[in-house]
């Protein structure tokens, strides 16, 4: 069961790899930081985590701390939460609902060691229309055929588990889920990975609406060109580390030291 955040940190639990956990701090404050520049973000809300292994074996995550800018994020800013919601380690707290949707999310899928949810503006447009999909119409949308799932039922904030769980039961097997009336969820098993899936997510419906603004008909793509173009975009799939690390360097220039 899941309970409410503790505001204090317990000292008796440190993080297996000091490194480790160190370099993932950094690339999730560098994936909010950069995700702000691009204007993905909504206030201080939304929320990142990373799937980290305690001293103890136990499984807990990081967070990006309530009521912080991501433009003003810094790798110490990070909190880590266990399963059960006690924090681990952070001098910040963190927003409940990111909390049970996270923690819901980390503890039914293994593999998702990394998620982001955003409210990104393109992107959440689709979640506020009756039937609103993303359509295999443009080449980026191509990257996620097969793997996207609708949340169709709006269900208020996520402040418990029953909230939480239920998110979780509809994204199923997908990796990128649309919210009704609400944002968007992505998650895999790199901070790279989900934030070029990210990136590339908000294009594509940026460049459906924009088509869909024109009130004239689509042109989809046929299934088995969809199919075979997703599965050469999974081969390319060390071009989310390259430009994940581009867009690491272009935020040292812009701010330089952020890191340390």
């Amino acid at each position: 069961m899941l309970t409410a955040l503790q505001t204090e940190a317990p000292t008796d639990v440190t993080p297996a790899n000091h490194d480790v956990i160190r370099q993932a701090k950094i690339d999730l404050a560098a994936a909010l930081r950069i995700t702000a520049q691009l204007g993905l973000h909504e206030g201080i809300c939304n929320h990142f985590s990373m799937a980290v292994a305690l001293e103890d074996g136990t499984d807990a995550f990081l967070l990006n701390p309530q009521g912080v800018h991501w433009l003003d994020v810094v790798p110490a800013d990070i909190v880590t939460v266990d399963g059960n919601g006690n924090k681990v380690d952070g001098h910040r707290d963190v927003e409940p609902t990111a909390f049970f949707i996270h923690g819901c999310i980390h503890k039914a899928k293994k593999r998702a060691r990394c998620v982001m949810h955003t409210h990104m503006p393109y992107a959440t447009a689709l979640t506020l229309l009756e039937d609103g999909e993303l359509e295999w119409v443009s080449q980026n949308s191509l990257r996620y055929y097969g793997r996207v799932a609708y949340d169709t039922e709006y269900g208020g904030l996520a402040l418990d588990e029953m909230e939480g769980d239920r998110i979780v039961s509809k994204l199923a097997d997908a990796d990128v889920m649309f919210m009704a009336n609400h944002g968007v969820l992505l998650c895999g098993e790199t901070v790279a990975n989900v934030f070029d899936d990210l990136y590339y997510l908000e294009r594509a419906c940026m460049v459906q609406v924009l088509a869909q603004s024109t009130g004239k008909p689509l042109r989809r793509i046929q299934d088995s060109v969809a199919r075979m173009t997703a599965k050469q975009f999974e081969q390319e799939r060390q071009q989310s580390a390259m430009h994940f690390e581009a867009m690491k360097l272009r935020l040292e220039r812009m701010s330089p030291g952020w890191a340390d």
